[in-house]
């Protein structure tokens, strides 16, 4: 157990001390103590997976969503889920802003909120009820980005949205280019929702009918459309981009449920009402020998740590207050989880492994499908123990595109003893939680800079800039060693497609999705920028999201040798 402080950066005291601190604790094992207390109060022996918990939190081997640290055991009303898809929209005002309220009340209780908005009738279009004329769904997305700016004002979490529009819908080009606005809809993550039909007729540059309620409004040229799309991506970042009939061949549920919507990040599409359950396994912590010729990875140790933290995270269901009953319902039934990993690049320096190179994405790999099996067979064990999740159907969960990828034995025992979780894998952008962890790399992202400068806001609501140093090169020069791990390389140094390779190479192991943004050059060609569009989707990747420097977006990364490099786009601060 951890005995000593564990903070090697100002920065990760700060995250907690702002962030994750209660009342009253003095240091982060108070706060591990409180979360493992709290989540494990819902088990038989409480007082000994209270052990098993913290252990597993002891010196960040295992970082749960920002939620868990913040509330559980806390007297706050809060939930312990970082974010909910909302219900279903209709195309009526009263539901509208019944939807609205309910937006308002999630992010109340800390939560970030996914919203599909191709239900709403584009503008123009006459209502024939009232007889009003449609203002379309852009301009409704403008009431809810002011909702979330007036809930900051009330001292709520800073709030995230997930916008997302189909590829035939009327609006969509009003869609796409509306963060084109420096000031425009600021609170909100955009992704356009691509069909395998829209992908086939951009390649057979064919027309494009665009549809409400089953009428043809007009058509377009798929590949203008695409360009406009791709356009809007490589001057503002947005929108993104969203497979949506690839997640929905993959989803485990696809018997009973149409997935349209993510949380804002992207990691997890849900249906309505459905929520984020998370955390991540800090890879960096298993690995054994850093940077010597005999630097190894504790494969067991990662096992034994996947098995608690599944358990742990099925917990939080039960432990979570839910701010609509509707939410309660709908993680109750279906005990959705995203377990995910985090400090992958610098997990590939300290085992010499280049990012960009076969053998780092085969041992990434690898390590994903292990904890696949391990998190697959350890929810088939709590089915044994406590029960199935409620709606589980074993002839159509096994017939799902991913649980068809499931090893023989796995696919058996859920066949005879059901699965506890619909859902267990994520991978987060895990931003906040690994600089708590002493700015260990973000889930599966290259190593932005060495060094660089990093603006995190604070409870005040204001950003203070740190100075942080990257953990593996931190490490490296503890060690004595002088310059830079060999194998250390920066993001800005990698072809954009070892960015998409990487992604591709987890993605067959995760049933949720995958957070992943790939960072280019701001001279990067525009042909070869949607060419990694194009590749995400034949690589059969649920989401891309490329971010080029531009005017548009800021930044809260500047790598100290160049101040104006942007690392990413809005600040999103869902963990």
């Amino acid at each position: 157990m951890t005995t000593h402080d564990p903070f090697e950066l100002d920065i990760a005291r700060h995250v907690w001390a702002t962030r994750y601190r209660a009342p009253g604790e003095t240091d982060i094992a108070a706060s591990w103590r409180r979360v493992a207390r709290a989540v494990a109060a819902v088990e038989r022996d409480a007082a000994g997976w209270a052990e098993h918990f913290y252990g597993v939190l002891d010196g960040f081997r295992f970082l749960p969503g920002g939620r868990i640290l913040a509330g559980a055991g806390t007297d706050k009303r809060v939930t312990l889920l970082n974010c909910f898809v909302m219900g279903a929209l209709a195309d009526d005002l009263e539901h509208i802003f019944d939807a609205l309220k309910e937006g308002a009340l999630t992010m109340q209780h800390g939560g970030g909120v996914g919203y599909d908005f191709s239900p709403l009738r584009p503008a123009g279009m006459v209502a024939h009820a009232s007889g009003t004329i449609a203002s379309g769904p852009v301009s409704f997305m403008r009431i809810w980005d002011a909702m979330c700016a007036t809930m900051l004002s009330t001292g709520a979490r800073r709030g995230a949205m997930m916008a997302t529009l189909a590829c035939d819908h009327p609006d969509i080009e009003t869609f796409i280019d509306a963060k084109r606005d420096a000031a425009e809809l600021r609170h909100f993550n955009c992704s356009v929702l691509v069909s395998d039909a829209f992908m086939r007729a951009v390649d057979m540059d064919a027309d494009w009918p665009l549809i409400f309620a089953g009428e043809t409004q007009r058509v377009v040229q798929a590949r203008a459309l695409w360009t406009r799309l791709m356009r809007a991506a490589y001057d503002t970042a947005e929108p993104g981009v969203l497979f949506v009939d690839t997640i929905n061949r993959d989803n485990t549920l696809a018997g009973i449920e149409t997935l349209a919507a993510t949380n804002p990040c992207g990691e997890i599409p849900l249906p309505p009402y459905g929520a984020c359950d998370l955390g991540s396994l800090n890879l960096a912590a298993f690995v054994r020998a850093p940077f010597e010729s005999a630097a190894a990875f504790d494969h067991a140790a990662l096992d034994d740590a996947t098995r608690i933290a599944v358990r742990l995270l099925d917990d939080v269901i039960d432990a979570s207050r839910y701010p609509l009953p509707a939410q309660a319902e709908e993680a109750h039934a279906k005990r959705r989880v995203g377990l995910g990993v985090t400090g992958l690049a610098d997990t590939l320096a300290m085992l010499n492994l280049d990012y960009d190179s076969a053998a780092a994405r085969d041992f990434a790999a690898g390590l994903m499908r292990r904890v696949r099996d391990a998190a697959y067979r350890t929810s088939v064990e709590l089915a044994r123990e406590k029960g199935a999740f409620p709606r589980f159907d074993a002839e159509a969960f096994l017939a799902s595109g991913f649980a068809q990828r499931l090893p023989a034995d796995i696919r058996d025992a859920v066949a005879v003893h059901g699965i506890r979780n619909s859902h267990l894998l994520a991978v987060a952008p895990a931003g906040t939680i690994s600089l708590l962890a002493n700015n260990v790399s973000s889930g599966i992202e290259p190593v932005f800079a060495a060094a660089a400068e990093r603006r995190v806001l604070g409870a005040d609501g204001r950003y203070t800039t740190h100075f942080v140093d990257d953990c593996a090169c931190r490490l490296w020069m503890r060690l004595g060693k002088s310059g830079r791990p060999p194998a250390f390389v920066e993001a800005r140094q990698l072809d954009p497609r070892a960015h998409l390779l990487m992604q591709a190479a987890l993605q067959p192991y995760v049933d949720n999705a995958i957070s992943k943004t790939i960072n280019v050059a701001a001279d990067l060609p525009f042909a070869q920028f949607q060419d990694l569009y194009r590749e995400a989707h034949a690589l059969g990747l649920k989401g891309c999201t490329v971010f080029r420097p531009n005017p548009v977006t800021g930044a809260i990364l500047s790598d100290t040798a160049d101040t104006a490099t942007p690392c990413c786009g809005i600040e999103r601060e869902t963990d």
